[in-house]
């Protein structure tokens, strides 16, 4: 890759010396998957720092969901955002289940909870919000519907590493929460993910889904799949755990910097800290308004590319209008006012440990730049 391109993210990285001697252990060892010695390491590790009881490694982000809508036997009908990566609805169509797209609360990205009870029919099994950039869903509203209607909750916590709300995981919500530990991730095992679990009693049935159903040698419980984590990507994480605090600090500086270059910039908005979160600053969102701004989205959005600057339209376009599920009768613009225009409106600009002064002034010089044009 071009030297001088900034990228929207950049790899947490473990120290490839120490990297080197965890794996002569693991060829030492001759386990190389199968819930081996880093595998349990990292699953205590990780329970331990994201204050959650129970968590379960897989493969990848996508299993987890297809694996909890399997574990807490959902069919029918799932009340779920258009804003999103289309993991979260593909894992509905992967178990044969009806998504039921519903707007978002321009506040958070997330599930607008007003708009659920009007979604919720004598089909509806179960609701799957999501934490848009790791902010919290308006998880209290959300659950209040879910428990009124005896609904099942599983979010989708991909981007939600780490953040607590009033010193809780937000992990800790709903039924169940699922994490992607992708390498655009702020926490990463290259490829992987978790799935995050509230008794002894799941965490069992999870760990037997991810195993092809083996509840012991010759023993099959289930029709399950293959979302096993393996011992070179649990000693990567292993490493990644113990350098993910400075990063999510690094992130938050770059972050700072942002927010105070662009806040006298009319036209492009962005959220702030949200009180009593902790927040990972997984991405940093703007919001262009063409008439306010005198650019459009995508014309800032090329103008950065133009530069080397490999911003991202994150989330756009909708689910909802990919082809799949596009004839949704919930797939609408018009039934979806709010998603519609922020997937219109949105970059993510770059934001990683690994940015330096340089390309930050660089980016922010820009997009300032074209709003100073304006001004003339």
């Amino acid at each position: 890759m071009d030297k001088d391109v900034i990228t929207v993210t950049s790899p947490l990285l473990p120290d490839l010396e120490e990297f080197n001697k965890m794996l002569r252990q693991i060829w030492n060892n001759k386990w190389m998957t199968n819930n081996g010695t880093f595998h349990q390491q990292l699953e205590k590790a990780l329970c331990e720092y994201l204050k959650v009881p129970y968590i379960s490694l897989f493969t990848n982000g996508t299993l987890p969901l297809i694996t909890a809508l399997q574990a807490l036997n959902i069919s029918g009908e799932v009340i779920t955002t258009p804003y999103s990566f289309v993991a979260t609805t593909h894992s509905l169509w992967w178990n044969g289940i009806k998504p039921v797209f519903v707007d978002i609360d321009p506040a958070t990205g997330g599930i607008d909870p007003e708009r659920l009870e009007a979604a919720i029919t004598p089909r509806t099994t179960a609701i799957m919000p999501v934490h848009v950039y790791g902010k919290p869903c308006r998880t209290a509203e959300i659950q209040a519907i879910a428990d009124k209607y005896g609904l099942r909750v599983i979010y989708d916590a991909a981007h939600a590493f780490g953040v607590e709300v009033d010193g809780k995981s937000i992990l800790a919500e709903g039924d169940m929460s699922t994490l992607s530990f992708h390498a655009t991730k702020v926490y990463n095992t290259a490829e992987g993910g978790a799935l995050i679990m509230r008794d002894a009693k799941m965490k069992q049935r999870i760990d037997y889904l991810k195993n092809f159903g083996f509840a012991g040698e010759t023993e099959v419980v289930a029709p399950g799949i293959n979302g096993k984590m393996d011992e070179i990507r649990a000693a990567y994480g292993l490493l990644n755990l113990r350098q993910v605090d400075a990063c999510i600090e690094a992130r938050r500086q770059v972050a700072v910097r942002y927010r105070e270059a662009l806040r006298p910039v009319e036209g492009i908005d962005f959220w702030d800290d949200m009180p009593g979160v902790r927040h990972n600053y997984s991405y940093f969102p703007i919001f262009v308004d063409a008439d306010k701004y005198g650019m459009s989205r995508d014309e800032l959005y090329f103008k950065l590319r133009d530069q080397g600057i490999w911003a991202r339209r994150y989330f756009y376009p909708l689910i909802s209008s990919f082809s799949t599920y596009r004839g949704l009768p919930s797939a609408t613009r018009e039934n979806l006012p709010n998603a519609t225009r922020m997937a219109d409106t949105v970059i993510c600009l770059p934001i990683h440990h690994e940015l330096t002064d340089a390309d930050i002034t660089r980016i922010l010089k820009c997009i300032i730049s074209s709003y100073s044009k304006k001004q003339k």
